[in-house]
């Protein structure tokens, strides 16, 4: 596919047209608009589709939510942006498609000159623009099936139904250097949109079709000109509100959150060219690239490809946060859905046999899925000696047998090797973590080397990587795996990406603290101070609920771990202790019960999850309670009344392509029992007139909703207590 513009060019340049625009189908009378109903609970979906119009000027991706329009002559460029489901046009102005620097030389991809207002794009605007006589001249396009990023072992529970690659369309624009150019190299930027959700991806794909090596120094992958936020006159030393969309890229690192780890990537400019704006000094942020901070400074041999990472871009509907929230969680479920599976995790404290085997044994007998050798524990994968290779073989036979995962945890990043093989930081900079080795140094390549052998001779199936890759620079020009500091973040960046992907492509689950999702990790951090599980117990469990409700607008409930210290952390004594943990059984059950009425798989740290019969029983009850309804307590979380020590707390569960629509988890932070009538919003959940409802799964009643699809339902909760009411 890279080299695709070599194969169209001839035919292309012979007759100025763009080859494969006329084997597109012709856009009819519904391609072009919205779909009925509401695409987040039970709306039509649309598949999505590659279109051209009638008199082949224009291109479309649509797929009844969204539509990108492409203006393919004098060259390609997108000529509108459009939410189909509110109408809206989001472009205000045409900019090249993509923009490299090749030898020292700038190139736009395609894109059009001369809009003589950048405010917005009218058709007459449309007609009058030229090509750019510098910029890379499109030469061809093709439709074709949507890609798998990389490989997906599905090997445990996940959200049902889910699918990869997901189901879409996909074009390929082909693009080749003006007349005239020096350097010889074709172009290829791609677009995807899948069926039923709002997103355009898009990446570039470079081919050296020279006799000599070419280095592309940098790239900009996505450039688009949109309707800013509002009209702020004045800038003074307020911050600028960018538009409404949800950006989001493979190149993200250094945050739990998507916005703190695209900030390395996705970047919101003031646009030089939009002149007549309200702002006086033009500093509105409405101009979007996504490009690297720094490089990629990559050398291309001969005959060699260079790939881009990938954007996400999601027009939101409006401002509401738990909409908005809900469509950026079907979007990870869509495009990352490796994120849905959600094993039961114990964190094993000690590595040796015994407690292993116990800790094994333990999980059969409550219904744990998986064993973590955790941090502090003893366990090594870069102990790559036979001793151990054959120990931890022998852990995974054991607990395979028992029909349970093990896996450890491994530290990467926040630790000093020496002076040879850590990152060498530019002057005045200093390591995210304080110190950190080169992923590209001799210690780098041995590392990975190392945690290759290791899971590929025990055959675990989970790795806790913590302190994966900050985005540190590196100066250094004496490591193997980079030449100095230009491409030192890009080349760090996809060695990691690229052993994330291995793992997904065997199995292995990924627990990360830090946001690589789109890159193939499971889970990372839901969001807690790890001082506070030294405060005392009653306190820890209103915090576990609240990072629970605060984690949970833009991660689904198995995108976050939470954390459960069976013995003391970071202090506290025993008032901070659950062990053991029969003494403490009613403050075990709570946790058990916040994390998992949510959907919530917490990190259970010990050396045992049950210290008698009746910790035992108890354990099970609630896990065994969250395998019944654990397709829905799996599912989109609405948030309710966030937990403050003061009434009753509670979130709902929803989704309405389930038989059990909605699940109501209700907490009581009181040392008394109270009832309380809660308005329950079921429009989420797909229920339209009435619910069949029943509280904790007894005596199912019909009862009808109100005008804005809710039901008033009362519960009786006992002094600190839990209920659960199911829609059906």
């Amino acid at each position: 596919m890279i080299i695709g513009a070599l194969l169209l060019l001839a035919g292309a340049l012979s007759t100025g047209a763009v080859e494969g625009v006329e084997q597109l189908p012709v856009a009819g009378n519904t391609e072009l608009k919205a779909c009925t109903g509401d695409w987040l609970v039970d709306g039509e979906v649309r598949p999505a589709g590659a279109y051209r119009s009638a008199d082949g000027r224009d291109v479309y991706l649509a797929n009844g939510l969204v539509s990108r329009r492409f203006r393919m002559q004098p060259n390609a460029a997108t000529a509108g942006l459009d939410d189909l489901r509110t109408g809206k046009a989001l472009l205000r102005a045409v900019k090249p498609e993509a923009r490299l620097r090749v030898n020292g030389v700038d190139y736009p991809v395609g894109g059009l000159l001369g809009q003589p207002n950048n405010a917005y794009l009218s058709e007459e605007f449309l007609d009058l623009l030229t090509a750019d006589p510098g910029g890379l001249r499109c030469v061809g396009v093709e439709a074709l099936p949507v890609e798998a990023r990389m490989g997906w072992n599905q090997a445990r529970h996940g959200a049902p139904g889910s699918a990869w690659p997901p189901k879409g369309a996909h074009l390929r624009f082909d693009y080749t250097t003006p007349e005239g150019v020096a350097a010889s190299f074709a172009v290829s930027v791609h677009y995807e949109l899948y069926d039923g959700l709002p997103v355009f991806c898009k990446w570039l794909t470079l081919h050296n079709s020279g006799a000599a090596p070419i280095v592309l120094e940098t790239f900009t992958n996505e450039i688009l000109a949109v309707v800013e936020y509002g009209s702020t006159v004045e800038s003074r030393d307020m911050a600028l509100q960018t538009p409404n969309l949800f950006v989001e890229t493979e190149y993200a690192f250094l945050g739990m959150g998507a916005s703190d780890s695209s900030k390395h990537s996705v970047f919101w400019m003031a646009d030089p060219e939009y002149t007549t704006q309200v702002n006086y000094e033009l500093k509105t942020p409405c101009l979007l690239e996504t490009r690297p901070e720094m490089g990629p400074a990559e050398t291309i041999a001969p005959g060699g490809d260079f790939v881009s990472f990938r954007t996400f871009v999601m027009p939101l509907e409006g401002y509401d946060r738990e909409r908005n929230g809900l469509a950026q969680r079907r979007f990870y479920r869509t495009v990352a859905p490796w994120v849905t599976e959600n094993p039961l995790m114990m964190h094993v404290r000690y590595a040796d046999r015994k407690t292993v085997f116990k800790a094994i044994d333990q999980c059969v007998d409550t219904g744990f899925e998986m064993v973590i050798l955790t941090f502090g524990s003893g366990f090594d994968p870069e102990d790559t000696s036979d001793r151990n290779l054959n120990r931890m073989t022998e852990y995974k036979d054991y607990a395979r047998s028992k029909g349970i995962e093990i896996g450890g945890y491994s530290l990467l990043a926040s630790r000093h090797i020496d002076e040879a093989n850590d990152v060498v930081m530019p002057e005045g900079k200093k390591p995210a973590f304080g110190a950190s080795p080169c992923l590209l140094s001799e210690w780098g390549n041995t590392y990975f080397d190392k945690l290759g052998a290791f899971f590929e001779r025990t055959g675990f199936t989970l790795l806790e990587h913590d302190g994966s890759y900050p985005g540190d620079l590196c100066a250094s020009t004496s490591h193997p795996g980079h030449t100095g500091l230009a491409d030192s973040q890009w080349k760090q960046w996809k060695r990691i990406t690229s052993f994330y992907h291995g793992c997904r492509e065997k199995g292995i689950y990924l627990n990360v603290p830090d946001y690589y999702f789109l890159s193939g990790s499971n889970k990372t951090g839901m969001g807690y101070r790890e001082t506070n599980w030294s405060l005392p117990r009653a306190q820890q469990v209103i915090h576990t609920r609240q990072n629970i409700f605060d984690g949970t607008w833009e991660k689904t409930p198995s995108m976050g771990w939470m954390f459960v210290p069976l013995t003391e952390y970071h202090g506290g004594g025993k008032a901070a202790t659950i062990e053991p943990l029969d003494e403490h059984l009613d403050h075990y059950e709570r946790m058990l019960v916040c994390n998992l009425a949510c959907g919530v798989q917490a990190c259970y740290r010990g050396p045992r999850l049950y210290d008698t019969e009746r910790t035992r029983d108890m354990v099970a009850k609630w896990v065994g309670w969250y395998k019944t309804y654990r397709d829905i307590l799996e599912s989109d979380i609405i948030h309710g009344r966030r937990a403050d020590a003061r009434d009753v707390d509670w979130m709902l569960h929803v989704n309405p392509k389930l038989e059990c629509k909605g699940l109501l988890a209700a907490f009581n932070p009181l040392k008394e029992p109270v009832t309380r009538t809660i308005a329950v919003p079921l429009y989420y959940s797909g229920l339209k007139d009435t619910a069949e409802i029943s509280v904790e799964g007894k005596d199912p009643r019909v009862i009808s909703l109100t005008r804005d699809y809710a039901v008033n339902v009362e519960l009786t909760l006992a002094a600190e207590g839990f209920t659960w009411v199911v829609f059906k």
